[in-house]
């Protein structure tokens, strides 16, 4: 069992940078972690995602070069930096966590986004014009 709960949202204006972390209750080695986010009326979408094992991050193409996944096994932590942003980045944001780590290495990660085992109760980012 996997207890996951994000911290760091808040409020910022465009350009501004927050950084999310995610704390597990658990040993997190060999887990797929990943951000997802949900807009109000809008679809889940993943952000990013990270194979503890360690794997290459990936990343949504509307984060790409502004966001970095990054983890700390040794504190059990998954963290979201991100810079540059766009008011379009306005949504709760949410840590997810699965042992099956075909989902981070696949091209397709994005599309596992109701599919993980583990979930956060998110934190909010709004970001300002």
């Amino acid at each position: 069992q996997v207890q996951l709960a994000e911290s760091g949202g808040g409020s910022v204006q465009a350009g501004g940078s927050l950084t999310l972390s995610c704390e597990t209750s658990g040993d997190i080695n060999r887990y797929c972690l990943a951000w997802f986010r949900q807009a109000p009326g809008k679809e889940r979408e993943g952000v990013a995602v990270i194979d503890t094992a360690p794997g290459r991050p990936q990343y949504a193409d509307t984060v790409m070069g502004r966001f970095t996944i990054s983890q700390d096994n040794a504190k059990n932590t998954l963290s979201l930096q991100m810079n540059s942003l766009k008011p379009a980045d306005t949504a709760m944001y949410y840590c997810a966590a699965d042992r099956r780590r075909g989902f981070c290495n696949s091209d397709a990660w994005a599309s596992y986004k109701y599919k993980y085992t583990y979930w956060g109760k998110g934190t909010t980012v709004t970001v300002s014009s």
